[in-house]
């Protein structure tokens, strides 16, 4: 049996492992293939797809969107997408621009009220001038450089969702995302759907109106699934009329208990998934 994994992140957004750092993690786990979906950002797939081809393992050119939906938070994955289009490298440049000003904002709010001596250079000194800064980074930095006990503390106290030093992302509507990764050749995907913590029929009206605007799949097999949930995301996805797809979600040291491949170790991510996504 042939496993894979169609959700994991590199430092190009919020990961601790360089696009081919993945590859090769990737490859040494044995996978047959993977999927880089950072968020908001292509940067790493050409660098992600040379080392692949190195290592032998089969790479599905990937981003993971932040949207919004009647308040609440959903991400789309897309799957062999072209990074090349047009229109998705514009929309992303625009995504960018302002993620810049957000972090700039961000860190303004550490320095006055937390008294932190954090600057964009010092995080892009720690963690890379080309990398896409985002809260992981801010919570990485503030933990090494001995302002709080643990990152958690750091989301906790100042980072997370309205706390202090919080600023709201500026978010695009899922049916948009859908529409990009669409236009670009790509397979749209609902991650994680139980995170965000829908009622069944919430979850049902969303599902609906994004099948309507073209979603392919729901990711059913997920690290954070407990108990019958797959079950349930499985036949949740068969009374859609969808397809589904699977992810660790891997982070590297940012989400530590996650591994590639196999989650919180008993993710299993066969091969036909991939091979059905692509009917």
């Amino acid at each position: 049996m042939k496993y894979i994994d169609l959700h994991t992140h590199s430092t190009c957004s919020d990961g601790t492992l360089s696009p081919a750092e993945l590859a090769a993690h990737a490859a040494g786990k044995g996978l047959a293939a993977f999927a880089l979906t950072d968020h908001d950002t292509t940067e790493g797939l050409a660098e992600a797809a040379a080392a692949a081809a190195k290592y032998g393992v089969e790479f599905v050119p990937g981003i993971e969107f932040s949207t919004s939906w009647q308040g609440h938070d959903i991400h789309i994955v897309g799957l062999d997408i072209l990074p090349e289009s047009a229109e998705l490298t514009e929309k992303l440049q625009s995504f960018r621009k302002n993620r810049d000003v957000r972090n700039e904002e961000m860190i303004s709010l550490l320095q006055t009220i937390g008294g932190f001596d954090i600057t964009l250079d010092s995080l892009k000194a720690d963690y890379g001038q080309d990398t896409v800064i985002t809260r992981a980074h801010f919570g990485r930095w503030l933990f090494e450089h001995g302002c709080v006990k643990s990152i958690s503390e750091a989301f906790d106290l100042y980072l997370g969702d309205g706390c202090s030093c919080f600023v709201a992302k500026k978010k695009t509507h899922p049916e948009t995302a859908i529409r990009l990764i669409l236009e670009s050749g790509g397979i749209p995907v609902l991650a994680h759907p139980l995170l965000y913590h829908l009622s069944m029929p919430e979850l049902e009206k969303l599902t609906g109106e994004l099948k309507d605007c073209g979603l392919a799949a729901i990711e059913a097999v997920y690290s954070a699934n407990h108990g019958m949930e797959e079950n349930q995301m499985r036949r949740f996805a068969r009374k859609m009329g969808l397809k589904i797809s699977g992810g660790s979600d891997f982070h590297g040291k940012n989400k530590p208990l996650i591994e590639i491949g196999c989650g919180r170790g008993n993710l299993k991510i066969p091969y036909e998934i991939l091979e059905n996504l692509r009917k």
